[in-house]
């Protein structure tokens, strides 16, 4: 069957998107132990974080003022033992833009390329400052 591609247009496309790209991070080899290890009810984690990129993709839905992505992955490093590595946002990103390649392709679609690479680079510079912070 052949995927026609579009644009990202709609909460239900946000949502295919999300549960895509995680259903490759639960299994993918590095960054599936983190994630599995971490999410407990992985249905309301996909729901908010499809409220999430639906805010940041669309301007849309009920993510407006909910989300402070920073110290949640600080969390996340201080819970594994400070092993979040650069090396595993770039595993993120490639797997995030080869999952939008797959199904999308417009404006939305390289807006979320485009987010997620600089969110990826301030939360990994975070990581790493919140481990050189003194008490």
């Amino acid at each position: 069957m052949i995927q026609i591609r579009k644009d990202i247009e709609s909460r239900t496309d946000v949502s295919h998107l999300v549960r895509s790209f995680y259903a490759q991070v639960r299994n993918h080899d590095k960054l599936g132990p983190i994630f599995n290890g971490i999410v407990d009810d992985w249905e309301s984690h996909l729901e908010r974080l499809t409220d999430f990129w639906e805010i940041v993709i669309l301007n849309s839905g009920p993510g407006a003022g909910k989300f402070s992505p920073v110290p949640v992955h600080k969390e996340v490093d201080k819970n594994t033992g400070n092993s979040i590595q650069q090396a595993h946002f770039g595993h993120w990103l490639e797997l995030w833009f080869s999952t939008l390649d797959t199904y999308f392709m417009g404006k939305n679609a390289d807006f979320a390329k485009e987010h997620a690479r600089r969110m990826a680079h301030i939360l990994f510079f975070r990581i790493m400052e919140g481990r050189t912070a003194k008490p």
